[in-house]
């Protein structure tokens, strides 16, 4: 296959790419492939909403901007920092023209939120599902285009560079190029080879690295590792945020269900075992400090108190008014036995979002060129060391902008690569047993989830990539000598990504936004990005 415009991923970075280049290039062919179904991604678990200056009467761009240097704990991108807040408020009109409903007050006004971090009430939503809600939208205003080809079950196993024809390639050889993947089509188990001009990696992030997360379970990091093994640039992994409030229960593993900071927002409090609101001991912004704060401060309570879990208070705020603004979590709550108004909500932290990611520019160009990244894949200096709450959204669709207009400057100069080899599948046979698959991925997230989360040390970093050199040796012997699957290249991205983080962190000789460490538990006075 052929086409002017791929792009791997279908949440909002990938659509609003997508959408943008099919209105203004209607000549252009465009090409989404998602390894799953259209609408399986990460925007859709994105349960509080998404930041951006709509009440000019009591907000401004200069107080977000403030906020978000904040929580970016001085390695935010001023320059990037600074679009994104002033650009994020035209890119939100065009996802409500293109049909997102966000909730109203009866005058007519949004109904603004204020989640941790923020200074002002400035988040919409939709109830508590605005990614789903928002992932709908872009989804119907795509099967309108009929320049867009959406193809589901497609599962990309690398970037197709100069290394592929032959030439060598490492991190110093210049103008590397990306021509195209090669894809694993679920539906015919064949291997098939895509060159385009324009690639955008939209792949969404990496939360399945560890054991508890509130990321699905196609969260895997895959855009970051393709990137990584083509020799292009990755920065800043040591900083993954750990989501304050996943909803606990005992026994249940993976994917945790998310209760949205905007419950906090709106008055929860969390509680320890004991019954005491403790987060007034941790900052004077109390349930509404930064997730980095928070989670920490969740991660002590339970080690002091040896629990699983602290406990997120919502009884004070009624019934009616919950159901209102949290229908999904009340549901869910209510499934498992959970009376809102007389139980309170048991919680514990999980992996939730990756600030690091493949490097970018201003333009969202990587590192290869004719490669351009967007999304939680990607690391464009806007979150620095640690997310402020509901700026992803925003950034996915300001970057998605900018990654379209960019690249509907160039693509007219830019060829077709000729003489793409097939894929090599030589000398490989199908797999004997899964067990050398499965297995190896519990180890790699048990071995995250306790060497590598909320609180680190040298010792751990330095067990975790002993255990991880072994993983990646077991793993690339098994991709060498087996027939490629979902699976197996999943654990092999995963083993990469992993190995990112922990290298990151070692690096880091300081405790900073989301990377706390106790060997180095102040800040230093050198401000650095990890690049790998």
């Amino acid at each position: 296959m052929q086409t002017d415009f791929l792009i791997i991923g279908s949440g909002i970075a990938g659509l609003t790419f997508a959408l943008k280049t099919a209105q203004a290039c209607p000549d252009k062919k465009i090409t989404v492939l998602t390894k799953t179904q259209s609408d399986e991604t990460n925007t859709k678990y994105a349960q509080g909403g998404i930041a951006g200056v709509m009440d000019a009467a009591n907000d401004s761009f200069e107080k977000h901007i403030e906020d978000t240097l904040i929580a970016g704990d001085g390695l935010c991108n001023h320059e990037v920092v600074d679009i994104v807040v002033r650009e994020g408020r035209e890119r939100i009109n065009e996802l409500i023209e293109w049909g997102a409903m966000f909730d109203k007050e009866p005058d007519g006004d949004f109904k603004l939120g204020k989640e941790g971090g923020h200074s002002e009430y400035r988040i919409l939503h939709h109830k508590d599902v605005t990614g789903r809600e928002m992932e709908r939208a872009l989804l119907e205003a795509i099967r309108l285009q009929p320049g867009i080809e959406l193809i589901n079950y497609c599962f990309v196993l690398d970037i197709i560079t100069q290394h592929h024809l032959g030439y060598l390639v490492n991190k110093a050889t210049p103008d590397v190029e990306c021509y195209g993947v090669y894809v694993l089509n679920l539906n015919t188990r064949q291997i098939e080879t895509i060159t385009s001009k324009i690639t955008l990696l939209a792949t969404g992030g990496n939360g399945q690295v560890y054991r508890t997360t509130t990321n699905p379970a196609i969260a895997t990091g895959d855009g970051i590792a393709m990137v990584y093994r083509a020799k292009g640039r990755i920065e800043n992994m040591e900083f993954i945020q750990f989501h304050p409030t996943a909803l606990y229960e005992a026994g249940v593993r993976g994917q945790s269900f998310l209760i949205t900071e905007a419950v906090r927002g709106d008055g929860g409090i969390l509680r320890n075992t004991a019954g005491e609101a403790f987060m007034e001991r941790y900052d004077p912004r109390k349930d509404l400090a930064p997730r980095d704060i928070v989670a920490r401060a969740i991660d002590n309570e339970m080690k002091v108190g040896g629990t699983e879990h602290v406990y997120l208070d919502c009884r004070h705020m009624g019934r009616e008014k919950f159901i209102e603004h949290f229908p999904n979590i009340y549901e869910k709550c209510r499934s498992i036995g959970i009376d809102i108004e007389q139980h309170m909500i048991p919680v514990a932290p999980a992996a939730h979002y990756s600030c690091g990611g493949i490097k970018t520019d201003v333009d969202g160009r990587t590192s290869i060129r004719n490669l351009y990244a967007a999304g939680e894949c990607a690391s464009t200096g806007l979150h620095g060391a640690n997310r402020l709450a509901s700026n992803s959204l925003l950034e996915a669709m300001v970057f998605a902008h900018r990654c379209f207009a960019d690249s509907v400057n160039h693509i007219d100069g830019i060829s077709i690569k000729p003489g793409i080899p097939n894929w090599n599948a030589s000398g490989t046979t199908a797999p004997k047993e899964m067990i050398l698959i499965t297995q190896s991925l519990k180890e790699m997230k048990l071995l995250m989830s306790d060497y590598v989360g909320i609180v680190r040390n040298n010792e751990r970093l330095q067990r975790a990539m002993r255990r991880l050199d072994l993983l990646w040796e077991e793993t690339e012997n098994l991709y060498k000598h087996t027939e490629v699957s979902p699976q197996l290249c999943e654990l092999r991205n995963m083993i990469t990504v992993a190995y990112l983080i922990v290298k990151s962190a070692e690096f880091r000789h300081e405790s900073r936004g989301l990377h706390y460490t106790t060997d180095y538990p102040d800040k230093s006075s050198l401000v650095q990005h990890t690049i790998l």
